[in-house]
C-alpha cells in the first residue's frame, strides 16, 4: 500500500538520492549538489531519516564486506512509490499556486 502523505523536504531529497547505492556522507553530499547547497543535512537529521526509511521499507541497506564499517543504502520499489507520488504532489502545489497568482495578477493588471 502507498501512503498518501506530503514527506519533508530532507526526506524527500534522501529518497532522490538513493535510486544509486550510497552512504550516509555520500547521501549529504548528493542532497547538497541537487539543491545547489540550499539544503545541508545534518548527520542527526539524516541517520533519523534514514532509520525511518528503513523501517517503513522504503530503503534498504546493501550487503557490504563483513570488515566495512561503511554502509551503503539505496531505494525500494515502495520508496520509488512513494517519490512519485510525492512529486506529484509538488506538481499539484505548483499548478494549483500558478493558477491562483495568475489570477491575482491578471485582476490587478486589468483594475
Amino acid at each position: 500500500m502507498i501512503e498518501n502523505l506530503a514527506l519533508t523536504e530532507a526526506v524527500y531529497y534522501v529518497l532522490l538520492s538513493l535510486r544509486t547505492p550510497l552512504h550516509g556522507y555520500g547521501i549529504m553530499q548528493k542532497v547538497a549538489s541537487m539543491s545547489n547547497g540550499r539544503v545541508q543535512l545534518a548527520a542527526g537529521t539524516l541517520y533519523g531519516a534514514i532509520g525511518s526509511m528503513l523501517e517503513k521499507g522504503w530503503i534498504q541497506a546493501v550487503p557490504s564486506e563483513k570488515n566495512s564499517r561503511r554502509k551503503e543504502y539505496v531505494l525500494t520499489k515502495q520508496g520509488k512509490s512513494i517519490a512519485e507520488n510525492e512529486l506529484l504532489r509538488l506538481k499539484e502545489l505548483v499548478v494549483n499556486g500558478e493558477k491562483i497568482l495568475e489570477e491575482k495578477l491578471n485582476e490587478k493588471s486589468n483594475s
